[in-house]
């Protein structure tokens, strides 16, 4: 049986030392290697070592009785959580390291969400319990009233018998199982299948407890994990996987981490994924930085491949269709700063290839003001990325003051009209655009009829609008949230080609954009902050100073919970300020809320100094054809122009 298990935790909560232990226990590694002795298996890059911190998301193997283990072991700073989450998404459990000593912290209930988001059975092992002053109640309680009530300690649970008060836990949940019970008692089959069921369905969350650096609790944990995970993968049936992560090996050859889902995989099939079919030219098995060649893979294992030259994480494979999202994104962009000496075509080719390892970067060559941009969670990973840089690239760079990251809608909703007809080219496209719920991104309908225009000419509209990001009118910022319905359009037998229908589109969606009402988007923290009661007064004047709101505080014990919703740009560097005032005793929990209206508009698009008729990607002017020659009309007069009206 083959598991793919994944190491989840906050920053220092002690991932990679319990993920040695669990290679040490099952005589994949022969000695155990700690972060400050910078020798751990799993954190084999020098980056990693140096800073004692896990950046890339990396694997070993292991089996343990009758099952086969892949082991991931994922970054616990936040600047590094994009990798964490492409992680997730393949991992048939997640165990979640939290530190006995700090309690639930802030990354802790990000990663809780997003486990819950792709329906990751998870466990919890409560580390770090020989500390002086841990109370194991209080943690247990803190994670019952921050992420789920429905927990259970593993210790109930001896060789497949429950103790009483499992039984009656599993039962309260069950009413079948409790029927059962009532009348034919406690039978050891039945419950320990009831219990596997609810894990599975995230309906309960196993803990057990201990201590990674002096291997306290680390086996017996194990032991349970395996007891209680089941999975039921087929090597029957067609091809389906997904990609987990690229990398590069070192001569520079682009290796593709996937997980086979069904079906099996040898060398030198192909593979269909997007429109493209290519050719599997070699099989790996990984574990750690090493690797074994195969000739073939099968359902439920992770392995690494070469030949797919264009295959992105989240990526589906062969027969299956649907593509992974991600709710990690970066809120900052930085400058890539470099000696003229260096060609922009050498800095652009090496950031591409970080690019595919970490699409978060979108790495973005801005012709216009011919820069080079990289999209980031913070200023750690920009150091990172300096040092990845200079190690694998042999040049060094150097970043700009890192950005916010701004995005465009609409309050109302308007019609666009585009038209583009040169000489012997012809489109004309009409277009409804409507506000859409925050956070939605760009949605697309279709009410034109096929008398009016081609199904094909409809398709390529549609294309065009997702083949890039669109531009808004008040700082240029990407535009998002917004539903775009093709109406009409009308194409010409002789003289239209697929980029005249680009043409129109963009002009009818630009044109439409002039005439609404243009709305600046920013991002903001959702946060939890726990103080003193002495210190209320002083986190509430600055949630309001920050542009912030906040829900009524709660006073639990001597502390004060308080949340609400306050913006990046205002907030980015409190988390400084915070711990300085409450001299670290305060818990300030950060999370990414998405994007909303912005509280300084004026200020941002002054700052920015956007011209939306200087942009060389777009204009909202139409062309129309007269006695041989294409002229150009503005926006405010191109809707009486329109052919179809």
């Amino acid at each position: 049986m083959h598991k793919t298990i994944g190491i989840v935790a906050h920053v220092d909560a002690g991932k990679t030392t319990f993920s040695e232990q669990l290679l040490f226990h099952t005589h994949s590694i022969r000695q155990r290697g700690r972060v400050d002795h910078q020798d751990t298996f799993l954190d084999n890059h020098e980056i990693e070592r140096n800073r004692g911190i896990t950046v890339f998301a990396d694997q070993g193997a292991f089996t343990f009785n009758d099952s086969h283990y892949t082991l991931i072991d994922t970054p616990g700073h936040v600047d590094f959580s994009p990798e964490m989450e492409r992680a997730i998404q393949v991992m048939d459990a997640a165990v979640v390291i939290i530190s006995a000593a700090d309690g639930v912290e802030g990354h802790t209930e990000t990663v809780w969400q997003l486990l819950r988001k792709h329906q990751v059975p998870t466990f919890f092992f409560l580390n770090k319990t020989d500390r002086e002053g841990v109370d194991l109640q209080d943690v247990v309680d803190e994670i019952r009233s921050n992420l789920s009530k429905d927990i259970f300690d593993l210790t109930e649970l001896d060789n497949g018998v429950m103790t009483e008060s499992l039984i009656e836990f599993i039962a309260e949940r069950d009413e079948t199982l409790l029927e059962n019970y009532m009348d034919a008692g406690y039978d050891e089959s039945m419950w320990l299948d009831a219990l596997k069921h609810m894990i599975r369905n995230r309906d309960v969350f196993a803990y057990g407890h201990g201590s990674a650096l002096k291997d306290i609790g680390v086996l017996d944990f194990l032991e349970k994990l395996e007891l209680l995970t089941e999975t039921n993968y087929v090597d029957e049936g067609e091809f389906e996987a997904r990609v987990y992560k690229v990398r590069h090996d070192e001569n520079g050859n682009r290796v593709t981490f996937l997980k086979v889902l069904q079906g099996s995989l040898h060398v030198r099939d192909e593979v269909q994924y997007a429109s493209k079919l290519e050719k599997v030219t070699q099989i790996r098995r990984y574990n750690g930085s090493k690797f074994q060649t195969v000739e073939a893979a099968f359902a439920g294992e992770i392995v690494a491949v070469t030949g797919l030259s264009e295959a992105a994480a989240g990526d589906p494979l062969g027969a299956l269709v649907e593509k992974a999202e991600f709710d990690l994104i970066p809120t900052l962009k930085s400058k890539v700063i470099f000696d003229s000496s260096i060609h922009v075509k050498e800095v652009l080719r090496c950031f591409k290839m970080l690019d595919a390892e970490d699409p978060s970067l979108r790495v973005v060559w801005d012709e216009h003001v011919q820069e080079v941009h990289v999209h980031v969670m913070g200023v750690i990973q920009l150091e990172v990325l300096k040092q990845i840089v200079r190690d694998r690239f042999h040049f060094d760079v150097s970043f700009g003051n890192p950005k916010i990251l701004y995005k465009e809608t609409i309050r109302s909703t308007v019609n666009g009209y585009g038209h583009f007809e040169p000489l012997k080219h012809y489109a004309e496209v009409h277009l409804k655009i409507e506000p859409a719920e925050r956070n939605c991104g760009i949605s697309f309908d279709n009410a034109c009829h096929a008398n009016d225009l081609s199904v094909g000419n409809q398709n390529l509209v549609r294309t065009h609008i997702f083949e890039r990001s669109h531009h808004g009118l008040l700082t240029g910022s990407a535009l998002t949230d917004v539903k775009i319905t093709l109406l009409t359009g009308r194409g010409h037998n002789e003289h239209t080609s697929g980029g005249d229908f680009r043409e129109a589109t963009f002009r009818a969606l630009r044109q439409g954009l002039e005439k609404a009402e243009n709305v600046l988007l920013e991002p903001v923290y959702d946060f939890k902050i726990k103080v003193g009661l002495n210190h209320i007064g002083r986190v509430l004047s600055d949630i309001q100073q920050a542009s912030g709101s906040f829900e009524p505080p709660e006073t639990i014990g001597e502390n004060t919970v308080v949340k609400g919703r306050v913006p990046v740009a205002t907030f980015m560097n409190y988390s400084t300020v915070f711990a300085s005032f409450t001299n670290g005793k305060g818990a300030l929990t950060l999370q990414f809320g998405g994007y909303d209206e912005c509280h300084n508009p004026e200020e941002v698009i002054e700052a920015i100094g956007y011209n939306k008729d200087a942009d060389p990607e777009y204009t909202s002017t139409s062309i129309f054809c007269a006695k041989g020659k294409g002229y150009p009309v503005p926006w405010y007069e191109a809707e009486a122009a329109m052919h179809l009206l």
